[in-house]
């Protein structure tokens, strides 16, 4: 966990007010800046000491070998892992020949601030060298939501008390070492340098270099160009080589002097056109960059970041840490698929190699709903790229022998890369969870366009894979057998209840969009009798209950599997899967991760009240989270059941995931399904927010630590605020026509320019559910309802 003192809390900014080398590799996560498109770590300007070196291109990747001890039909033959891509950040300085560098001399003062406003990381040094020269050093960073191509840095250097003579190196650097270390050497051997140089030439300030990658045949480009002021006399001078372009400035400066340079950067790939159109594409990002200007730059994020917090923002009255964390989880939400435009959102996004980068369900479980609603745009683009690939879906559906569609558990490009097929092939419910993304996204934009081009077929092939992956068995039940559900700690059940329920929504809409668009459905050779045997099967779904417990089995005979031992096992045993083989672990009653329990969330519409708190609390007791997807969901479910308190302790959890790095890996990037879910802890668990069949409903109720909650959100053309006190929620209409909602089960018209304000009921009095020993979320004060 990050002990970090010096992260001061402020509701619009994480500051940074002295260096921890210790948990360097940490706050580079954190204060990594990225649009979707670019992603840059946040390294020291001038590249040492770092924890992890990283500048990434959205689905910029090298392939290498997947290692099986032995093999079988349908094993994916190689993976895909993100590439650290040419680092254009790297801004050295020289101080009368003295290298800036913080370990070495006296740092006076160090002090980072992510602005989640301006969409900025500032940086405020101040350094004397060994041999006694003090100077300050300002950087400003800012990777452009606007430009989706450019990133831009101001650097900035003064002395403090003496004239300096100053060189500042500003550089374009490949291949690069430090990167993570790979578990299979053969693995690392290709990642080592795996871009291959095409072309480098420099002209002024301008230097552009041009690499591909070895196996995938990826070609990108990188580019910088500056703009210098400084006092008369300054020189620059530009090289550049193979790996490595850099542009020298010289200068002299007396105290009242400043040198200031602007570096513009620029980054393009493609796997298709030619060097030649990818470097001009760079040269002309870079141009388009210097008109701007930087105050033009600023100026475009700060406009872009404000419309978007006028329609995502959350407030929080009662807890100032969390109201930080919640705005920095929407602020990395938002990066990691702003300008992605029809590319996949990875599970760290653009801020660290965690995961190889892949992309996996928990984009569309997750991410989606909070884009949906916030940055619609951005979550069209998403599903759009799954659309995109679903040519390689359907030829992994056909290896598999199956109909329509099978999307990959784990990719970059589209193609399955998950080596351990009980875990990642067996996990259809992707295809559902795409799907449910579909369906989400055009009951909140009505967007028919969408449906007809890209969301029919999505659902068409994804209706075909449920279809041929279950069966009717004997007395007329469509079974869905030998698949494994969310949970990591179970595989290949029977009927596991979430990937049922979200097959059966998946079936029935794909049924509706065909029946609302039969020309199109008949381009894809799908018609109204295909229709009628995905709605047989949605009818008939297994959906397994026990009667002696009064609880839904995760999956079939769930219940009647041996209980973990968990009075025997230790903390430093957690996360189970470092310690016990997942041989013991499929066959006990142990939970990684929310899986009945997400059921509950996002099918609540399919279980009674008292069901749900049932469920809630037998499944609560096996829960251990050890995984960053769990604490979000116990968090809203807990809160919809009564449980506020409990909620409230969850909710922190996935809020402070990274901010606290609770997982022990934020080094390698940040939780962005994690981060993600704390919108929804807070939207859909305190606001009570549902949007079954596309009826928008709210149930809202605070824990005693909230005073109040704001939110609002997009739909249909209409932008809704949301505020709950403890007693009341206020429903105002901010743009568009009127609109028909529910508030705790009751129809409420809400008008332009007329808030309706209705009572909040109290919440149930239940017991308190248990954890399992030493696995209960860190509590935040007040007792557990």
């Amino acid at each position: 966990m990050i002990t970090h003192p010096a992260f001061t809390v402020e509701p619009w900014s994480v500051r940074e007010t002295h260096l921890d080398l210790d948990v360097l590799a940490q706050t580079e996560s954190v204060f990594a800046l990225a649009n979707g498109h670019i992603g840059l770590r946040a390294n020291l300007d001038e590249g040492e000491p770092f924890g992890l070196p990283g500048t990434y291109l959205n689905s910029f990747y090298e392939l290498r070998p997947l290692p099986y001890a032995e093999a079988g039909y349908g094993y994916p033959e190689s993976g895909q892992t993100v590439v650290n891509v040419t680092n254009g950040k790297i801004i050295r300085l020289l101080v009368d020949d003295e290298p800036f560098d913080v370990r070495y001399g006296k740092l006076l003062a160090h002090e980072r601030e992510l602005d989640l406003r301006a969409g900025v990381l500032r940086r405020r040094a101040e350094w004397r060298s060994p041999a006694g020269a003090s100077v300050r050093v300002s950087s400003t960073r800012l990777v452009s939501l606007v430009q989706r191509s450019a990133a831009a840095i101001l650097y900035e250097v003064e002395p403090l008390d003496g004239p300096l003579r100053l060189v500042v190196q500003s550089e374009l650097v490949a291949n690069e070492g430090g990167g993570p270390l790979q578990k299979d050497p053969r693995a690392t051997a290709v990642l080592e340098t795996p871009l291959h140089s095409e072309d480098f030439f420099e002209r002024d300030t301008r230097v552009i270099l041009t690499h591909s990658t070895r196996r995938s045949r990826l070609l990108m480009s990188a580019g910088m160009q500056h703009v210098i002021e400084g006092p008369d006399g300054t020189e620059t001078a530009s090289e550049s080589g193979a790996d490595v372009g850099r542009v020298t400035v010289a200068t002299e400066l007396a105290p009242g002097e400043r040198l200031r340079v602007v570096k513009f950067l620029a980054y393009g790939w493609s796997s298709q056109r030619s060097l030649p159109a990818v470097r001009d594409q760079v040269v002309a990002a870079l141009t388009q960059a210097r008109h701007t200007g930087w105050q033009g730059l600023l100026d475009g994020q700060r406009a872009y970041l404000d419309e978007f917090w006028d329609c995502a923002d959350v407030v929080l009255e009662g807890d100032t840490e969390l109201q930080q964390a919640v705005r920095f989880a929407l602020f990395h939400t938002l990066q990691a698929g702003a300008r992605a435009e029809q590319r996949a959102i990875a599970a760290k996004g653009l801020t660290g190699p965690g995961y190889d980068g892949h992309t996996f369900w928990d984009t569309e479980r997750f991410v989606l709903p909070v884009l949906t609603y916030t940055a619609p745009d951005a979550a069209a683009d998403a599903l759009r790229w799954r659309h995109a690939t679903l040519d390689l879906a359907r030829e992994r559906a056909e290896q598999l022998g199956l109909s329509g569609a099978a999307f990959p558990w784990r990719t970059i490009r589209g193609h399955e890369c998950s080596g351990y097929w009980p875990a990642g092939t067996a996990a259809f419910h992707i295809d559902a969870d795409i799907a449910d993304s579909v369906v989400r996204y055009q009951a909140a934009t009505d967007d028919p366009e969408f449906e007809r081009e890209i969301g029919l077929e999505l659902l068409v092939e994804t209706a075909r894979l449920w279809r041929s992956l279950g069966h009717h068995d004997a007395e007329g039940r469509f079974r869905i057998d030998g698949v494994t559900g969310p949970d990591e700690y179970s595989a290949i059940a029977d009927n596991n209840v979430y990937t049922n329920l979200v097959a059966q929504r998946n079936l029935r809409a794909a049924a509706d969009a065909l029946e609302r668009h039969p020309r199109a459905a008949a381009r894809l050779a799908a018609d109204l009798e295909e229709a009628a045997t995905w709605r047989d099967a949605a009818a008939n779904m297994v959906v397994p209950f026990d009667e002696a417990l009064g609880v839904h089995p995760q999956s079939e005979n769930f219940t009647s599997h041996q209980p973990w031992d968990f009075e025997h096992t230790p903390p430093d045993r957690y996360p189970l899967l470092l310690h016990f083989p997942y041989f013991d672990l499929y066959r006990k009653q142990v939970v990684k991760q929310a899986d009945l329990v997400l059921a509950l969330h996002w099918r609540g519409d399919a279980f009674t009240d008292e069901e749900k708190a049932r469920d809630f609390d037998y499944y609560e007791a096996l829960t251990v989270r050890d995984s960053s997807l769990s604490a979000c969901t116990q968090a809203i479910v807990a809160a919809e059941v009564g449980h506020l308190e409990l909620a409230y302790d969850y909710f922190a959890e996935a809020v402070l995931m990274d901010l606290h790095d609770l997982e022990h890996n934020t080094r390698d990037g940040v939780h962005i399904a994690s981060l993600a879910g704390a919108w929804l802890a807070a939207v859909a668990g305190f606001g009570g927010m549902r949007d079954h069949d596309g009826n928008l409903s709210f149930a809202p109720r605070l824990p005693v630590q909230l005073e109040r909650l704001g939110f609002r959100i997009l739909f249909r053309g209409r932008r809704l605020g949301v505020v709950v006190t403890r007693s009341e929620a206020t429903y105002t209409l901010l743009g568009g026509p009127a609109l028909e909602i529910a508030h705790h089960g009751d129809s409420v018209h809400v008008a332009p320019d007329s808030p309706v304000t209705r009572a909040i009921p109290a919440a149930p009095v239940r017991p308190a559910p248990s954890q399992p020993p030493g696995r209960a979320p860190a509590r935040r004060g007040g007792d557990k309802s």
